[in-house]
């Protein structure tokens, strides 16, 4: 086995939730009269941390306060995510990769609270030996998530690969030091992801076939 352990993504990785994420941005530009984002546009320009991406999507600070766009977008976006499911393919992968004895955490940028009900909800909790999620909803990392979990654990990063969405789980991945391997159809596009030079999967079962 090359890699025992698998850190997860889970926005957009595990979690399908770029449309709703793509429907309650729009619902706030569209209150203000602000142009809404076509998908492609989005993952065009959704990055961490997240201020860079309000900015693209045309918010002034200055007029708006981040702190206070953030507390409206999560609020609603915790309201919606209830619509999400699982992606296709991840529970039938979960469950292989736990039987070829991979040890699987989640790493997230989340709020741990709602990144924990939401696993919760998809009914995964048992596959994961640890959910790692944020303290609140400004935090813009996960590396130090993960990072500080696997120095208390001994794991070397040798023996480690995080599987993500967008460019910066592969900074993560380089942050932590393991290997890392990107799926497309999340939260960027898959020109975005060829462009860090990480091997990039157009589904999750594809991982059964390097892991």
């Amino acid at each position: 086995m090359k890699y025992k352990y698998i850190v997860w993504d889970w926005n957009g990785t595990l979690f399908d939730d770029a449309p709703v994420c793509i429907d309650v941005m729009n619902g706030m530009l569209r209150k203000r009269g602000m142009k809404e984002l076509a998908p492609e546009r989005y993952r065009e320009i959704f990055t961490f941390p997240v201020e860079e991406y309000y900015k693209a999507a045309g918010w002034d600070f200055s007029k708006e306060p981040f702190s206070e766009l953030a507390v409206e977008y999560t609020d609603e976006y915790a309201r919606r995510a209830r619509e999400c499911g699982l992606r296709r393919g991840a529970l039938e992968v979960l469950g292989e990769l736990e039987g070829r004895g991979h040890v699987q955490l989640i790493a997230s940028a989340s709020e741990l609270g709602m990144l924990t009900g939401q696993v919760r909800r998809c009914g995964i909790e048992g596959y994961f030996q640890a959910v790692l999620g944020l303290g609140n909803v400004l935090a813009a990392t996960k590396e130090g998530l993960a990072g500080e979990y696997l120095r208390a654990g001994g794991i070397s990063p040798e023996d480690v690969v995080f599987i993500g969405d967008t460019g910066h789980d592969y900074k993560v991945a380089r942050g932590i030091g393991c290997a890392c391997l990107l799926i497309s159809g999340g939260h960027e596009s898959p020109e975005r992801l060829a462009a860090t030079g990480c091997p990039v999967l157009t589904s999750l079962e594809e991982l059964l076939d390097i892991l």
